[in-house]
């Protein structure tokens, strides 16, 4: 099973979080060992729109521009020289397929809904990058071509909306789900439309970077900090721009302060100064999630910050973070992370260096 993430609206952050400057550098000395070079290909063609290009270019040229790894992307299509966007710009210095054969990671941005298919080169290209074990990101309507070269047979998939029909159509063998933003396997990973390519980027810079360094490129770029997979959809720190007297926007604040101590409806509600019936109601449709869930994932927000930047116990982060004690956080990290605290913290420690 990929990791599933349901969607919601995004609302406008503030800037939330823990980046230290000195912290970054001893993460980037801990990690630099750990694949931090890595290269992506980018598969450009006539007819892409200046935006879905620039996504995964953005994201990931940005964890370069901060320090944090040497990531560089790379355009290439079937043959070397230039393409022509959908909104008549000319793009030079595109690759040729051969600079995707030497990718550690392989990204179709877009494609067409009108049923054309994909060049065998673009189909030798991804079924070669599989079978080598590079990564293939299909964004947006880029999950057609991923399943027309036979990568999402029998595996869960999504891309736009508006192209569901078609693509079920076209594949009855790829199953498709509509609630979900990503579908991250591993190998393969897709994403719905449009702005979701962001969140897919984000989540690919926190599988091999650490949290910490896919929170710092998303306030670099002033957009949603990465959302996490495996459970309901929501922000990390969504505190949505609300009018300041709407209970909901306060209530996120107030919690967010609070998480070490017992944060039950009940409470929550009576500080919202709403009927559980109605604060359950009013926040579900201000964050798209329960408020367990929410709190539940702040909570494991604060527990990952403090595994990659203190020398806290595991014990003392469970009880800061309101999980009471270790069992418990272990549980909880291991149903969102498939890892555990300790290993977590192994990998990412930004005190090591």
């Amino acid at each position: 099973m990929g990791c599933l993430v349901a969607a919601f609206p995004v609302f406008p952050l503030p800037v939330v979080g823990n980046s230290g400057t000195k912290a970054d550098v001893r993460w980037i000395r801990a990690n630099i060992a750990e694949g931090a070079l890595l290269r992506i290909a980018v598969y450009a063609f006539d007819g892409a729109t200046m935006f879905h290009l620039a996504v995964p270019q953005m994201v990931f040229d940005e964890v370069a521009r901060q320090g944090l790894a040497d990531w560089k992307t790379v355009l290439f299509s079937d043959q070397e020289g230039a393409i022509t966007t959908a909104e008549g710009y000319r793009l030079g210095e595109v690759k040729g397929p051969e600079a995707a054969e030497e990718a550690d990671v392989v990204v179709v941005p877009s494609w067409f809904d009108d049923g054309r298919v994909p060049s065998e080169s673009l189909r030798q290209v991804l079924q070669g990058a599989h079978r080598r074990g590079a990564p293939i990101l299909g964004l947006c309507l880029g999950a057609i071509p991923v399943a027309d070269a036979g990568l999402l047979a029998g595996r869960g998939a999504v891309t736009h909306w508006q192209a569901f029909d078609s693509l079920a159509a076209r594949h009855p063998d790829v199953p498709l789900d509509r609630s979900v933003l990503y579908i991250d396997h591993g190998d393969v990973l897709t994403s719905a439309g449009t702005a979701s390519a962001l969140d897919a980027c984000l989540h690919l810079v926190r599988a091999r970077l650490g949290a910490e360094a896919a929170n710092q490129v998303a306030r670099s770029l002033v957009i949603a900090p990465h959302r996490e997979g495996g459970q309901a959809q929501y922000i990390e720190h969504p505190v949505p721009e609300r009018p300041t007297d709407d209970p909901i926007s306060r209530l996120l604040e107030w919690a967010l302060g609070r998480l070490g101590e017992p944060l039950t409806i009940d409470r929550l509600a009576a500080q919202a100064h709403l009927s559980r019936r109605t604060f359950v109601r009013a926040f579900r449709a201000a964050t798209g999630t329960t408020p367990a869930a929410w709190i539940r994932a702040r909570r494991l927000d604060a527990a990952r910050r403090l595994l990659e930047t203190t020398d806290l116990s595991i014990d003392q982060i469970s009880a800061d973070c309101g999980f009471g004690n270790a069992v418990t956080l272990r549980q909880n990290f291991a149903a969102a992370f498939s890892t555990t605290p300790t290993e977590y913290r192994r990998r990412f420690d930004a005190r090591v260096g």
